[in-house]
């Protein structure tokens, strides 16, 4: 592969391109990192990198990454005016690291082949911290060979890559990793404020939950922020409810019953109803608090970073 593409430079497209580029095959491997933003471009340079806000320049390419905010913004991307699926080369592989609905992916692997090219989802797990070191989880869903045919690219961004199953099989398997992670923050949420109307010292019950059997990377990542008041590091609880909405649509199609995540669900909409949708997930813990009249915050412990 002698040309390849990345659409999407946010927190996690920015540092995939980085590592994609520093680790290229040969020198005669060329990546086209492209944005809409000329802002994110910046920092992207290097040899065999062309950073750039023309759709033309992926002309050719024979594997396009994709790294979006949703299923609607892919389908435009590659259907939409720029066409970006029809300029690829024929029987490129369309890569999407997008986090998208299960039933949209599915229809965007149909109308990818229909252009004769390969479509591969493959979301990532690992945060930015994760792309910025080349250690994502990488889960795939598509056919045997486009996946073979770029597993050794996705190795340079992922320590551990995955084939899932048949298209859609990757973008379920992150639905169902995400909306475990959103069951243990909003069970923070609930069961924090109540320690602390109890009596409970903040520190000291923060410091049971990030090392005690209910520790998780929910509590180890949330929780010292919490205790810190700070909901603005991770990514905006509005923008991350599609995981929930994605998993409420596997449930009432397939007809499986899904309690925990329905009230899980409910606390998420309600931090979203109170206005905290700009904020990290994290701030599912201000309804609690606003309605017990406590706050979950360190009275002099240990620091977040020490945590």
């Amino acid at each position: 592969m002698q040309k390849l593409a990345i659409l999407g430079l946010g927190a996690m497209g920015h540092p995939i391109a980085r590592n994609l580029a520093a680790k290229r095959a040969s020198d005669s491997e060329t990546l086209v990192a492209l944005d809409s933003d000329p802002a994110r471009l910046a920092g992207l340079d290097g040899a065999g990198l062309v950073a750039t806000a023309d759709p033309a320049a992926l002309d050719g390419a024979e594997v396009l990454f994709l790294c979006l905010p949703n299923g609607d913004v892919v389908e435009a991307a590659l259907f939409g005016p720029d066409r970006l699926a029809e300029r690829l080369a024929p029987g490129a592989v369309v890569v999407d690291l997008s986090t998208i609905a299960h039933a949209k992916a599915l229809a965007l692997g149909r109308a990818v082949a229909a252009t004769g090219r390969h479509f591969v989802d493959a979301p990532v797990s690992g945060a930015p911290a994760g792309a910025e070191a080349g250690t994502l989880t990488v889960m795939c869903g598509g056919d045997a060979e486009p996946i073979a045919a770029v597993r050794p690219l996705l190795e340079r961004i992922g320590a551990s890559v995955l084939h899932m199953g048949p298209v859609g099989s990757g973008q379920l398997t992150k639905t169902i990793n995400n909306v475990l992670y959103d069951i243990n923050i909003a069970a923070l949420a609930e069961v924090l404020p109540m320690a602390v109307a109890m009596g409970l010292d903040p520190d000291q019950i923060a410091q049971v939950v990030t090392t005690g059997t209910s520790r998780s990377y929910a509590s180890q990542y949330f929780v010292p922020r919490i205790l810190q008041g700070r909901f603005d590091e991770g990514y905006p609880m509005g923008a991350a409810y599609k995981d929930l909405v994605a998993a409420a649509a596997i449930s009432a199609e397939g007809g499986y019953p899904m309690p925990v995540t329905a009230a899980a669900t409910a606390t998420y909409q309600t931090a979203l109803r109170q206005g905290h949708g700009d904020r990290d997930k994290g701030a599912m813990v201000l309804p609690f608090e606003d309605l017990l009249g406590v706050k979950v915050r360190s009275r002099g412990g240990r620091k977040a970073k020490e945590m």
